[in-house]
């Protein structure tokens, strides 16, 4: 693998993934010259592929000339008639013979160029996907993007390919044609030449129609890949309560929604590719009667009525061929541009330049915070004023939709403030390399995140040079040993997609362990204990409660119970605090907290 990334790769000053992310922006507006660029210094890989090419197709270009001149040395009765035969018999095998190893060729150096592209823009996007913000996620379809890393970026291949094959191809055996054509006669050359007005109308008039079918088609697939991807993670909840038949209804207005725009495609291809076929066909019979007619005239030998007729029809169906190809780069532009709107997105987590934090203690202030997503003018939270000592464990409370999560959100960095300061050790978090701050800090969420592998790495994800001793103590903190002592391979057992081969108390204490292996300084615990049994939630509990002395925490829990040895409670109502203290001063208050813990007593 390392070897052809160093034959794909030209030496850039920046890496790959930003390279093509500057191609894109420098190049906004115009998508062949943003594929042009896309290949620079891989240049001399696409000359090679010429030379090799034209080298390949020699024996196609040769034999109509060899057809012409054996048929003109029979009709003239040439003494040398079985000489040349030989002669250009041995040539035209030759020809032949060298389109092997020259093939080779061509497909190798046209190859490492458009694959390097390829996995250039995938690399790239998958980049810029790491750089854009939560907000962006949240408010994206993860189908539609992964239709632009995998469909988008196979078409702009295609395109490349068929520009770099297809368009080569067609623009030597026109080339090659009308040369041999304008040294024979220059009067067949000129009818040749009449039948490019021809060819450009035809494909002006269907252009913009087809870009607009290629648009609609695009979105309404990358709609389809996103509902698809959303009913096939639901297909449990659908299966409980019995909904296949809804859903596959509803599912079959989306796919025939894709149909009707497919269809609308096709048939503008359809009409596209006829009426260009119709026309060049007719003008072939016109330039078979034509030279038929100069020939009796004498102006041309009878053996060359082949010759032109091969030409001319190399000619048309090469036009034909561009008619044909218009659908596949449109398609390729238009995947060009769906690319773009990822890499030239300004929505991202700008890290670059700011202060680096070496050490993180863990005192937060939250500051007349308010803050609001975007789409909704209702603030979520209104002039929050919030302090959390280093190393104290702090409880937020309250109603679903209060704010709780979007707190933990900006205590994380997925969020900034709107007006107001978060801080953490005194630094404002808008102003710090929030990678830096992170590498502090662990996460366990309400819905536990596994990957497919072993529990041994999703344990360590993220982290080098775990010793045995310091794993089999998280495993025993986060109450793992038993499941792992029953398990034939024990760490190195298989999780299954989403760790579909566990339950979700195990894979929640599995996430718990993936937290409690970093060390962190600051601690999110958003209903980490939810999906475990009483027995499991009081065993995590005692250890999360050992485990985060000395460290900042923040919890999120609906059941209160949970909390009682948390430092301080935050009750949180209409996006402020609203009560803040210990477990029995808010108790003894008899306010908010005190009916919340009596509806669930």
């Amino acid at each position: 693998m390392k070897d052809f990334e160093a034959k794909t790769s030209p030496k850039k000053k920046m890496d790959t993934e930003s390279w093509f992310i500057e191609c894109y922006r420098n190049n906004q507006g115009h998508p062949l010259r943003t594929l042009m660029h896309l290949y620079k210094g891989n240049y001399h890989k696409f000359v090679m592929a010429v030379i090799c090419f034209f080298a390949k197709h020699a024996c196609v270009w040769v034999l109509p000339i060899i057809t012409a001149n054996i048929i003109n040395d029979v009709t003239a009765h040439n003494p040398d008639t079985f000489r040349n035969i030989l002669f250009y018999s041995i040539l035209e095998a030759g020809l032949i013979l060298l389109n092997i190893p020259m093939n080779y060729l061509y497909t190798s150096y046209k190859s490492l160029a458009t694959r390097y592209a390829e996995t250039g823009l995938r690399k790239a996007l998958i980049r810029k996907l790491q750089q854009l913000s939560i907000s962006y996620h949240v408010e994206t379809q993860s189908g539609r993007l992964q239709s632009k890393i995998m469909r988008d970026v196979e078409a702009v291949e295609g395109l490349s390919t068929q520009l770099f094959l297809s368009i080569l191809n067609i623009a030597l055996n026109i080339g090659v044609a009308l040369v041999v054509t304008i040294s024979k006669s220059r009067i067949v050359f000129i009818f040749f030449l009449l039948t490019t007005p021809v060819a450009a109308i035809t494909m002006v008039t269907f252009r913009n129609i087809m870009k607009k079918r290629n648009t609609e088609f695009r979105k309404e697939m990358e709609e389809t890949s996103a509902r698809v991807m959303e009913m096939v993670e639901l297909v449990p909840v659908t299966r409980a309560h019995a909904l296949e038949d809804e859903e596959v209804s509803k599912m079959s207005g989306q796919l025939f929604a894709v149909a009707e725009k497919g269809y609308k495609l096709d048939l503008i291809q359809a009409l596209f590719g006829s009426v260009g076929w119709a026309v060049f066909q007719i003008f072939q019979v016109i330039c078979l009667a034509f030279t038929g007619y100069l020939a009796i005239g004498g102006k041309i030998q009878a053996g060359d009525i082949t010759l032109y007729q091969s030409y001319f029809a190399t000619v048309v169906n090469q036009v034909s061929s561009i008619v044909t190809l218009l659908p596949t780069i449109a398609k390729g532009i238009e995947s060009v541009n769906s690319i773009g709107e990822v890499l030239l997105s300004e929505d991202i987590e700008n890290n670059e330049g700011k202060e680096k934090l070496e050490q993180v203690t863990g005192t937060f202030d939250f500051e007349d915070v308010c803050f609001h997503y975007k789409n909704n003018e209702h603030n979520v939270l209104n002039h929050l004023n919030l302090h959390v000592k280093a190393g104290e464990t702090i409880a937020l409370v309250g109603e679903s939709g209060a704010g709780k999560s979007t707190i933990l959100n900006l205590v994380i960095g997925f969020h900034q403030a709107e007006s107001g300061k978060v801080l953490i050790d005194g630094k404002d978090l808008s102003k710090i390399d929030l990678r830096t701050y992170r590498k502090h800090l662990a996460v366990v969420p309400q819905t536990s995140i596994l990957f497919s592998g072993t529990i041994r790495d999703n344990i360590t994800y993220g982290c080098e040079n775990v010793s045995e001793e310091q794993l089999q103590n998280v495993i025993k903190a986060a109450n793992l040993s038993d499941l792992i002592a029953s398990l034939p391979k024990g760490l190195d057992t298989m999780v299954g997609e989403h760790g579909g081969k566990l339950s979700g108390g195990q894979r929640q204490r599995i996430s718990i362990a993936r937290a409690l292996i970093r060390d962190p300084k600051v601690i999110v615990l958003d209903e980490a204990t939810s999906a475990l049994d009483s027995i499991s939630e009081k065993l995590i509990q005692q250890a999360l409660n050992n485990l985060t002395e000395g460290r900042t925490t923040f919890i999120v829990a609906h059941r209160l119970s949970t909390i009682r040895d948390a430092d301080r409670i935050a009750v949180i109502a209409d996006g402020h605090c609203t009560e803040y203290g210990t477990y029995d001063e808010l108790m003894a208050l008899k306010g908010e907290f005190y009916q919340l813990k009596q509806i669930q007593s």
